[in-house]
């Protein structure tokens, strides 16, 4: 019989799917058979002709489990699915059995099988299928991600745990995640403690990594559909910062922090021009990774010579103001993409270096 590990989280951007993906690496290190599954999936996309989540899409493809594929997304959850849940068109027992099903399939032909919950433990309740149910229904012992620091990791923890305890599902091991380096020791020290009374271990995750966490040029322009002018061999440098270029020249080239995105509207002739030149010198290459310009004036013909004539990398657009791009930037939720080898590969490193897969495999025995 597989064994099962359903990785779940207090709520969105803890670093689940990196979790998973690190687990899954270091599962195929001890395990012939390994297998993926995303049982109720919100994130829709097709891969292959299958209309799957996009994790699962993205696990089938840096792992190579094309034929696991049919079982590793049972159920995705479309943006009218709440409503013909409520008005009784969509039936939950039908969704169940897909995914009991997926995972009986799986379970078949595999020892290990990592199952990824979907962003806290109540999402999914509209149609019976939270992820405390879907534990329970696949009979899997729970690891739980949370965030860092201290008050709201005990805080979310107690709370999101209720519905697992409702269920009668077996929380095994936390694991805070996005840890700053040199408080790492301090706050595991002191969630232990906060903990100790629980039947829980509190297992350590990765530090806060900015090259894992922030999007780069090329994601940005992706989630915008634009372009890339310039240097596209920065396509894939990482952004740490979003700037919007509104003060006077001088101050916006004073808060020019490293790696930095810089929003700059087309009739900022000066500012372009500066930036443009600024880019051409190495000490502020580092600070600039490119520029975003909005706006329906067009660009003049000698700053529109200049900005090409540099190299700098940027995203030109008439349809959309300075504000949309800013909200739709940092309110976008960076996801792994496969593509992102580099990424990938390095949490994969990471993996090795930061977690004792033994000891969450005895745990979860």
């Amino acid at each position: 019989m597989a064994k099962k590990l359903f990785i779940a989280a207090t709520g969105q951007d803890t670093g689940k799917t990196t979790a998973s993906l690190s687990l899954l690496h270091l599962a195929k290190k001890k395990y012939r058979r390994v297998a993926f599954i995303k049982p109720l999936g919100p994130k829709v996309t097709e891969y292959k002709g299958v209309i799957v989540d996009k994790d699962a899409a993205l696990m089938c493809q840096v792992f190579h489990m094309t034929g696991d594929l049919p079982y590793m997304s049972p159920v995705v959850i479309h943006p009218d699915s709440t409503r013909k849940a409520l008005d009784g068109k969509l039936d939950p027992q039908e969704l169940e059995n897909k995914i009991l099903h997926a995972c009986e399939m799986l379970e078949k032909k595999s020892d290990f099988i990592i199952i990824e919950g979907s962003g806290h433990p109540g999402v999914g309740s509209v149609v019976n299928l939270s992820n405390a149910r879907i534990a329970k229904l696949l009979r899997a012992q729970v690891l739980m991600i949370t965030g860092g620091g201290i008050g709201n990791v005990i805080d979310n923890v107690h709370m999101n745990k209720a519905l697992f305890d409702k269920e009668g599902v077996d929380v095994r091991a936390i694991m805070p995640n996005k840890l700053l380096p040199e408080k790492r020791d301090n706050t595991l020290n002191y969630l232990k403690k906060a903990f100790a009374g629980e039947n829980f271990k509190v297992v350590g995750g990765f530090n806060y990594q900015p090259v894992l966490a922030n999007p780069t040029l090329n994601r940005i322009a992706r989630i915008l559909d634009l372009e890339i002018h310039g240097n596209k061999r920065d396509a894939k440098r990482i952004i740490h910062y979003l700037q919007i270029g509104a003060p006077s020249t001088q101050r916006v080239t004073e808060l020019l922090r490293e790696d930095t995105l810089l929003i700059v509207t087309s009739s900022r002739d000066e500012l372009l021009v500066t930036l443009s030149n600024l880019y051409q010198i190495p000490a502020y290459r580092s600070k600039i990774v490119g520029l975003l310009i909005p706006g329906i004036h067009k660009i003049s013909d000698i700053t529109q010579q200049i900005v090409d004539r540099s190299n700098i990398p940027y995203l030109r657009t008439n349809s959309h103001t300075t504000g949309k791009l800013y909200r739709t930037i940092n309110e976008d939720v960076y996801k792994l993409q496969a593509e992102d080898k580099e990424k990938i590969d390095m949490i994969k490193q990471l993996a090795e270096v930061r977690f004792d897969f033994d000891q969450l495999d005895d745990l979860f025995s």
